[in-house]
């Protein structure tokens, strides 16, 4: 191979694959001890190479190759600290109720899904985008093309609706 030649050719890269591929997958999973990781960092760093082949020589390639494997492994270990810091920041969330709590919670969520699931289409439309997307009934009687007096209808018919199905709202 020429001094200056670069890896733009099919077969070059491929012998260059084939020469440091496997040293380098090496070299980088002994210091991650994850082979997943290993096979991503030595797949990225070819990726690299093929993308810059023009700029990287034949005798520049095997140095380039760990450069860049290298520095990715070390951009993730820095990425990691990172989130680490940040979740050692962030109070507990510990739940501090008490499971009947939570139970009762978590029950009370299923009816209401479900009384909310029973309402008419209309009806339900009307619900959710008043008390979820904190629409005006103006806002709802424009995006439905309904008048406000329909809007309020079908708010009062969903409530009473929900108020039988479950006592508590």
């Amino acid at each position: 191979m020429k001094e200056k030649e670069n890896v733009c050719e099919e077969q070059i890269f491929n012998k260059i694959y084939d020469d440091h591929g496997q040293s380098l997958w090496r070299f980088i999973f002994f210091k991650c001890g994850n082979e997943a990781q290993a096979d991503d960092l030595v797949q990225d760093a070819f990726i690299k190479l093929w993308q810059h082949c023009a700029k990287v020589t034949v005798q520049k390639s095997k140095s380039f190759l760990y450069t860049i494997t290298n520095n990715a492994f070390l951009n993730e270990v820095a990425h990691k600290k990172v989130v680490l810091k940040h979740a050692k920041q962030q109070p507990d969330k510990y739940n501090h109720q008490s499971p009947e709590f939570i139970l009762e919670e978590k029950q009370f969520q299923d009816k209401l899904q479900n009384a909310i699931a029973n309402l008419t289409e209309a009806q339900r439309t009307a619900f959710l985008l008043n008390r979820i997307e904190g629409k005006k009934y103006r806002e709802i009687a424009e995006l439905l093309d309904i008048s406000v007096k329909a809007v309020e209808k079908r708010m009062s018919l969903a409530l009473a609706s929900l108020r039988k199905e479950i006592d508590s709202i």
